[in-house]
């Protein structure tokens, strides 16, 4: 089926931005102190809910393998790179000294990497509005130690809950949505409504465009790392914030539609979302499998958690997502 994906984005201005940025900011709503923005919205009963959500005990990992096959290859979008693993104490070290008295031998190794290289959350210090992060922090209080305030380690216990998928490439019957489809709000409520699932307050919301399987399957990632994607439109800021979810994510580099809708802004409904909405963001999530079962059994809600690595100070983390249902 031929999709005329420029005909599906939208163009905007700088004002547009700075009007929808105001209509949907909400910096004081958890406090003058808050570091944790939506993820706010996961209550106790919420988790409780989620959990029994679990009927089957199948569970999805939803990662790539951290490793140098990743996508950090085009270097259009930023300066990250892949994954490097290093062994420093190795089993070949173990054999060249077959001291006896050794007390043990084993193995050690350690990885170096850009901390959003691969399958991550943003954290609330990621990105600013202008001089201004998530809740009216000074950006500058993110310095070469850190981030002060909004630093991913705050999230360490609350990224579990409710997970929805919704598989919008399976919904428009192709296996891939093409480069540069933009997926408006509208869109976005109509797959959930053939999937029959309802979107509440505090949840996960995962969205499937197909696009990380097509590199995978193509063998060549071409410019996904920072190039022409499919995505979310900027007209969904406003879904975003009224939702009140406690998360998105999707399987592409940026979530949002590339190229995007406002010339001479890269990533616009970024600058509204963290800052702003105070939303937690994942990208280059893996969802394969979990797209495939929940097409099968007809069941688009699970049992969500994904811990952030509580690294101090930093602005994003590598996870290892899991759906369960």
């Amino acid at each position: 089926m031929a999709i005329d994906a420029a005909a599906t984005r939208d163009r905007y201005t700088r004002k547009d931005l700075e009007a929808t940025a105001e209509r949907n900011k909400q910096w004081g709503r958890w406090g003058a102190d808050d570091e944790l923005g939506t993820l706010n919205n996961v209550t106790p009963e919420a988790i409780v809910a989620a959990a029994k959500l679990i009927r089957k005990g199948k569970t999805f990992g939803l990662a790539m393998n951290f490793d140098s096959n990743g996508p950090q290859r085009s270097g259009v979008g930023s300066r990250r790179f892949n994954p490097i693993h290093t062994m420093f104490v190795s089993g070949v070290d173990a054999a060249a000294n077959l001291d006896e008295d050794r007390p043990i031998r084993g193995a050690d190794d350690m990885i170096a990497m850009p901390l959003q290289c691969a399958t991550q959350w943003d954290a609330l210090g990621h990105i600013f509005y202008y001089d201004r992060m998530w809740n009216g922090y000074d950006c500058r209080l993110v310095s070469s130690l850190g981030a002060a305030k909004n630093g991913i380690e705050k999230a360490r216990d609350r990224m579990i809950g409710r997970g929805v998928l919704l598989d919008v490439a399976r919904f428009v019957g192709v296996p891939a949505l093409p480069d540069g489809y933009g997926i408006g709000p509208e869109q976005l409520d109509a797959c959930a409504a053939r999937e029959k699932v309802e979107i509440r307050p505090g949840d996960f919301v995962i969205v499937r465009t197909g696009q990380l399987e097509r590199c995978l399957g193509e063998g060549a990632w071409g410019a996904y790392a920072g190039g022409d994607a499919p995505g979310l439109k900027f007209a969904a800021a406003d879904w975003l914030r009224k939702t009140d979810i406690a998360g998105i994510a999707t399987d592409t580099w940026g979530v949002e539609v590339r190229p995007n809708e406002i010339p001479g802004i890269n990533q616009p409904l970024h600058w509204v979302m963290i800052p702003m909405i105070g939303l937690t963001v994942g990208e280059i999530f893996y969802l394969k499998e979990l797209a495939d079962d929940c097409a099968a059994d007809g069941v688009y809600e699970f049992f969500f958690s994904a811990p952030p690595l509580p690294i101090t100070g930093a602005v994003g983390t590598p996870v290892n997502p899991a759906a369960i249902k």
